[in-house]
């Protein structure tokens, strides 16, 4: 402190604190500061009243800062709650859609085979890698649905019921292999079964074997179900002819068939649980 006191420092200090005090006098003695004095205390003065300025606009902004941020996080909530009012509404709407479209298929089939029950479903579960397409839909025996009860859409013919639980169904489509429908050929009356067949499958198409070698099948004609054996009801869509070939013993034809009902991306099912016929072994 000693050293302080002695420095070149504090002797430049004390100078100008005695210029300070001189100039200062004389401004009390004559009334007023003189220019030069007010230019000098201006120089001492003004980054002072700068800096207090600074921080009294440094306080205001946090303050109203603060005060913003309680607003905007209010805001914030509220528009979160709308934004999920939304999309439970446009989930709700999507489900009334759907719920109608299938009311809409079901009337119009309702109206073509009187006989039919019905249980509305739609697909929840699809195995990627099972070449067949089978999937599970959501409605099971407390739907009243049961084992081999058949599977469609407004279009047509899906597959088969091959296991239930409470409240799910999973289904084999008319791609797998173990899947046999008796069918018709509605433009020539022409009869043969179809079935899955590997190589098909990844094209999403079928087989309509055991044509006579004599029949008139020909590309584009529809394809129908006979309702032989009591497994599905007769004159269900199945698909379209889309080639004809000899079949590799000479005897007999085949047709490879384009499924009318979307297969590999069908959503919403309807099993039919009851129909005339159901069980006998009859064809007429």
């Amino acid at each position: 402190m000693k050293d302080f006191f002695q420095s070149t420092k504090f002797k430049i200090l004390a100078a100008v604190f005695v210029v300070l005090c001189a100039f200062m006098l004389r401004a009390t003695m004559s009334g007023g500061l003189t220019p030069l004095t007010s230019q000098l205390l201006s120089v001492v003065t003004t980054p002072l009243q700068s800096a207090a300025s600074g921080v009294s606009e440094s306080v205001g902004g946090l303050y109203r800062h603060l005060f913003q941020a309680g607003e905007i996080e209010e805001e914030n909530a509220q528009l979160e709650e709308k934004v999920r009012t939304l999309t439970q509404q446009v989930a709700d709407l999507e489900r009334y859609r759907r719920e109608n479209e299938q009311l809409r298929e079901y009337l119009e089939i309702k109206e073509e085979h009187s006989d039919f029950s019905f249980a509305s479903a739609s697909v929840i579960g699809r195995d990627t890698a099972e070449r067949f397409y089978s999937f599970t839909i959501d409605a099971g025996s407390e739907a009243g649905i049961e084992k081999f009860d058949p599977v469609i859409t407004s279009d047509g013919l899906v597959g088969l019921v091959s296991e239930v639980g409470k409240n799910y169904a999973k289904v084999l489509t008319i791609l797998d292999t173990t899947i046999e429908v008796g069918a018709y050929d509605i433009r020539t009356r022409d009869i043969g079964t179809t079935s899955g067949d590997i190589t098909l499958a990844r094209n999403g198409q079928l087989r309509l074997n055991m044509l006579p070698k004599d029949c008139t099948v020909s590309q584009g004609d529809l394809i129908y179900t006979t309702g032989y054996g009591g497994l599905y009801p007769k004159d269900l869509a199945i698909g379209e002819v889309t080639e004809i070939h000899t079949d590799s013993s000479g005897m007999s034809m085949y047709a490879v068939i384009d499924p009318l009902s979307d297969i590999e991306t069908v959503k919403d099912v309807l099993v039919i649980t009851s129909f005339e016929g159901q069980g006998e072994q009859v064809f007429e």
